[in-house]
């Protein structure tokens, strides 16, 4: 990790951001709020080239069947323009153009994301149907009712102003486009709270120590997770940013979770 991930100097001598000033998470600790984006773009930066074998190592490659059935729900269509938010490595705007979709602009903050999608959509034969764009996804470079869809997978919970996310969604769809993100969530299942709990917190980072060199990030991610809004609360925070129809669909006992909503 570069000194990038670690909040700066403005912190004080305890390590907590100075009274009054206004904060954000960071995983479990508090971060001055204009810290948090290059925190985690360092993050980013750092598991970039193994980010999808590290994928499969946090679920168990469960998120390949996550992702397909999240793929499904976008009903791709030749006449349908996507946005792929925090689309990184590329996997939902590749699914989406094999899955008979019109063109797609895979976007990311993190630019070394970004490069690791262009080179996996060259060994794929898909780049001349992809868009590539550096994108913050709280302040869409993109006209109103551009776009037919918009989706954001895993990358919702590393925003900063999540609020803002959901709105500038529904502002770029088109009447009768469709935002749907995919997201780790929270576990139904009780039976399952205290495994999935040893795996995020013990297991997780040694393995990002061992295969990525990176305990820090995988002990960010997995403390993201549990900081991101439960199913019901990330509902009504697209109901108020204007999104109709909003559906939940629980994947895996509530591991993780698909929301849709509609743009009338």
């Amino acid at each position: 990790m570069t000194d990038n991930t670690k909040p700066s100097a403005i912190l004080d001598a305890a390590g907590a951001p100075p009274s009054g000033a206004e904060t954000t998470d960071f995983g479990f600790r508090d971060v001055p709020l204009a810290e948090k984006k290059p925190m985690v773009r360092a993050v980013f930066d750092s598991v970039a080239t193994r980010y999808d074998i590290m994928n499969d190592v946090m679920s168990l490659g469960i998120h390949r069947a996550w992702k397909k059935i999240f793929v499904t729900e976008m009903g791709a269509h030749p006449d349908l323009t996507l946005l792929d938010l925090a689309g990184g490595t590329g996997d939902i705007s590749f699914g989406w153009l094999r899955a008979g979709g019109g063109r797609a602009i895979l976007s990311d903050i993190n630019a070394s994301m970004l490069s690791v999608g262009r080179s996996r959509a060259l060994e794929r034969g898909l780049i001349s149907s992809l868009n590539f764009a550096v994108v913050d996804a709280e302040a869409i470079p993109l006209p109103d009712r551009s776009v037919d869809r918009v989706t954001i997978a895993f990358g919702l919970r590393n925003c900063t102003d999540k609020d803002a996310v959901l709105r500038e969604a529904r502002r770029v769809l088109r009447p009768g486009g469709r935002f749907l993100c995919l997201e780790f969530s929270r576990v139904q299942v009780a039976a399952l709270s205290p495994v999935y709990d040893a795996w995020s917190f013990h297991v997780l980072p040694r393995m990002g120590a061992a295969i990525a060199g990176d305990r820090e990030s995988y002990q960010y991610l997995a403390e993201s997770i549990r900081m991101f809004p439960d199913q019901e609360t990330l509902a009504g925070m697209m109901r108020n940013a204007g999104l109709e129809h909003v559906t939940v669909r629980n994947l895996s006992g509530g591991i993780a979770a698909i929301h849709s909503g509609w743009r009338i």
